[in-house]
């Protein structure tokens, strides 16, 4: 479906006018619209933008002989526009193309960001990052991996694709610390914070799960 196309009919919803007012790589929309209030009447004309991002995946790697995660750092604009540290600690994630699926997003974004292979993965969740602006909706997942040896602090190496310009920074922390990190709200990056939050309440689970690596 193109990031442009009409709304989905919804109950209540009227659609009076819908117009592309940017058409970049990811498209605006403004759309006047009214909806049947919770109390049965109409409400009055509202205008809003939407950002059409799309489908997106994320993926937490999760190392269960190591009981470590593997996450990057990267540079990101808008948390600088935010008045926070712009080097933000993240889980791998991307968009998908046209006509791909989650798991080849998850593949494709893992083996660029990270170098590393998925043996297996788990869905954790489908979650929208900004209802009140943009459409994209991100799946979760936890993956297992084998963490790539790394320095006393965790520093694995630098990696990111020269022809979209990244710049990522790959470090290998014990769950424990990371968790704690997110505990503490020092994952500022919501997917990830999300994912270690996950992590802390289904650790044990999942090591069960995946005994056969532990």
């Amino acid at each position: 479906m193109a990031r442009t196309a009409p709304l989905p009919a919804y109950p209540g919803l009227v659609v009076e006018s819908d117009e592309t007012v940017w058409d970049g790589r990811f498209p605006i929309q403004r759309i006047r619209f009214r909806q049947r209030r919770f109390d049965g009447t109409m409400s009055a004309p509202r205008t809003w933008e939407l950002w059409r991002r799309g489908r997106a995946v994320a993926l937490l790697p999760y190392d269960p002989l190591a009981d470590a995660v593997v996450l990057i750092e990267q540079f990101r604009l808008p948390a600088l526009a935010a008045g926070v540290d712009p080097v933000m600690v993240e889980v791998p994630a991307g968009l998908c193309d046209p006509g791909e699926d989650v798991a080849a997003t998850l593949a494709r974004e893992t083996a660029e960001e990270l170098g590393l292979p998925i043996r297996r993965r788990l869905p954790i969740g489908d979650f929208l990052l900004t209802p009140g602006g943009s459409d994209e909706l991100v799946a979760l997942h936890v993956g297992e991996v084998t963490a790539p040896p790394c320095g006393p602090d965790g520093l694995v190496g630098l990696t990111g694709l020269q022809s979209e310009a990244e710049d990522i920074r790959v470090r290998v922390w014990p769950a424990a610390r990371a968790i704690e990190a997110a505990l503490d709200g020092h994952a500022l990056n919501s997917v990830t914070a999300i994912a270690l939050l996950w992590l802390a309440a289904k650790r044990p689970v999942l090591r069960a799960l995946w005994k056969d690596s532990v």
